[in-house]
């Protein structure tokens, strides 16, 4: 596609650091649209930087609102490592992005995304669904610059069928709904609209623009291309073809080119020719929306020629001397540069930035700085990657910390938070340090008040965070790498968690730990009650008697103490054999077997990547 001048999206789950190094090369590989899906697989500060288009995919066309699930047989030890999981362990897409409840909510992942990369345009992906033109129109106020809407009968192979038949609905309907609800409401020139979901031919997208789509996505047809079958066992690892599996015996059938997908495309783009030519137009945006130009089949009969396709083809606010093209002039404004970000930190720091020398300075912030370090951790990331050392540059903010407070922040910055902060804390956190704590002087108990949000440390991949008093609900969600210690968590703590470490000081909601398929928590449990609150359908729970185990916790809380000063990480330090029977280990039962399995592999004398792979298969055969 980089070929073609078009653009390849990576889905949901990640991309090979490879194939982002190859970016401006010979042979570039790196996928423009990078996708941000419920389950954050991947989703790196590098990551985000490399992107042209950065994708929120709110649901997919053919099983909307359902979630995903990749079996651990597929989880094979380059796929864990491009999802940042464990090989051989399952992994899950939550049904919902767990920092979006409401349209506020989506503007505000928006905003962090442009945050992550200001060059990048943010688009957001719908499901052809009855309704579906309001959601646009609060996508399009919410700032994203391109609105896709898909269609149920595109998409995975996975899907269940009574989704794919059932669920959605085709591409034709929502498409011309979005279109005439953002010309209704004043808000069609501000976005571009994508469609997909089985377009086929040249026809296919002739009609897609003249029902109002300005772009077009390709999936299933170019995957016959290359030899699928459409045998619908995507998710059974037995794909005839060699494509949707990576089963290296299966792939060695993979038969497929990028030259036949290259040709496809020109197909597509000569047949598309043939079609203007026959209406009469020069270029694609003259034909965007003009529905006047489609009418009904005349040989119908039965059930199909009762169908009322009035709606679809006439437009009740189409106006001729009306743009209803994506105008550049009309496109949304962040303004970023009133960010903390550009009129402190890059200003103040922009020497050191450039040469990586170490600086530290002082901020006050308020609730109002939302995203704070996002924009500054972007430029890190584009010049140092993760090469810088730990603590390169220590901001040390004062006040309270806004919405997605130290989002996507990487190796190298520092955020030490004096305060307290909103929800969405270290959302994305991608080897950067955190650090909260309450101004001296204050007379509440620190592991009895919540000092941050619901939903931090989202999709955190690497990093630290430190956090002196109770977080909010959903802490850890999806945390991949990321090491954390906490005085107390709301309810759904460690949910869907693939990797990395959490200690609690204190109390837990109730359903911690749910879905929660890799990495370790440590709880501390002096009511001895936790397994009330403890979700067991895929974890169970031990004392902590390992040396290691012993010396890693240990190591943590020290590591807490040093930086935040908590009274309670103290008194346990103080007397720690005391507490030590009082912590439970929390830990997936599939996780700790593959664990167990590579430890063993290891020991044989195996590099840790011939451990993974030889583990994984022998895990396969049980």
């Amino acid at each position: 596609m980089n070929r073609l001048h078009g653009k390849s999206n990576t889905g949901e789950g990640g991309e090979d650091p490879d194939r982002i190094a190859s970016k401006h090369s010979k042979l570039d590989r790196c996928s423009a649209i990078k996708q941000v899906a419920s389950g954050r697989f991947g989703v790196t500060s590098r990551y985000l930087v490399s992107a042209e288009e950065i994708q929120i995919k709110m649901a997919q066309g053919a099983k909307p609102g359902e979630g995903g699930h990749l079996p651990g047989k597929k989880v094979y030890p380059w796929i864990a490592k491009t999802r940042l999981s464990t090989p051989g362990v399952a992994l899950i897409s939550p049904p919902p992005h767990h920092d979006i409840y409401s349209i506020e909510d989506l503007e505000q992942l928006i905003y962090d995304l442009k945050n992550s990369n200001r060059d990048a345009r943010i688009s957001v992906k719908l499901v052809s669904e009855a309704g579906v033109g309001t959601v646009a129109a609060g996508v399009a106020k919410a700032g994203a610059q391109v609105v896709l809407i898909s269609g149920y009968d595109g998409g995975t192979g996975a899907a269940p069928q009574s989704s794919i038949h059932n669920a959605g609905l085709p591409w034709e309907l929502g498409l011309s709904e979005t279109h005439q609800t953002l010309i209704m409401n004043g808000l069609r020139n501000k976005v571009r609209i994508e469609t997909d979901g089985k377009l086929m031919s040249g026809r296919d997208v002739a009609i897609a623009a003249l029902l109002g789509a300005e772009e077009f996505g390709f999936a299933t047809a170019p995957l016959v291309t290359m030899g699928c079958v459409m045998m619908r066992v995507c998710n059974l690892d037995t794909c005839p073809a060699g494509i949707a599996t990576q089963n290296p015996e299966l792939r060695k059938r993979f038969a497929g080119k990028p030259e036949y997908v290259e040709n496809f495309m020109r197909f597509i783009a000569e047949e598309l020719r043939e079609y203007m030519a026959k209406l009469g137009f020069r270029t694609v945006d003259e034909m965007v929306g003009r529905s006047d130009l489609l009418k009904v089949r005349e040989d119908l009969a039965g059930h199909e020629k009762e169908i009322d396709l009035s709606k679809i083809l006439n437009n009740p606010f189409a106006d001729a001397k009306q743009k209803v093209t994506f105008d550049p002039k009309q496109v949304y404004d962040f303004e970023l540069e009133k960010t903390k970000d550009e009129k402190v930190l890059l200003k103040q720091l922009a020497g050191a930035l450039e040469k990586g020398e170490k600086r530290s300075i002082d901020v006050e912030v308020t609730n109002t700085d939302r995203s704070f370090g996002t924009i500054f951790g972007s430029e890190i990331t584009k010049r140092y990657d993760d090469k810088l050392d730990e603590d390169t540059f220590i901001i040390k903010c004062n006040g309270a910390g806004g919405q997605s407070f130290g989002a996507f922040i990487p190796k190298g910055l520092t955020l030490e938070l004096v305060g307290d902060s909103n929800d969405y804390f270290g959302k994305g956190l991608s080897g950067g340090k955190l650090v909260v704590y309450p101004p001296a002087g204050v007379k509440f108990k620190k592991d009895k008040n919540i000092v941050i949000g619901n939903v931090a440390l989202y999709g955190a991949t690497s990093g630290k965070a430190f956090i002196n008093g109770v977080a909010g609900e959903r802490f850890c969600v999806r945390n991949s790498g990321a090491t954390a210690v906490v005085e107390g968590v709301g309810d759904h703590g460690c949910e869907y968690m693939t990797g990395g470490r959490v200690v609690v000081l204190g109390k837990t909601g109730k359903n911690f730990a749910a879905g929660m398929s890799g990495g370790i928590a440590y709880v501390l449990d002096e009511d001895n009650d936790l397994y009330t609150r403890m979700n067991k359908e895929m974890v169970f729970s031990e004392e902590v008697t390992s040396k290691y185990d012993v010396m890693e916790l240990k190591d943590m809380i020290k590591e807490h103490v040093a930086l935040t000063n908590s009274e309670k990480g103290k008194a346990i330090l103080d007397n720690f054999s005391e507490y030590l029977p009082k912590f439970k280990k929390i830990i997936p039962y599939d996780y700790n077997r593959m664990m167990m399995a590579i430890v063993q592999m290891e020991e044989k004398g195996l590099s840790s990547e011939q451990a993974q792979i030889e583990a994984f298969y022998a895990n396969m055969k049980n």
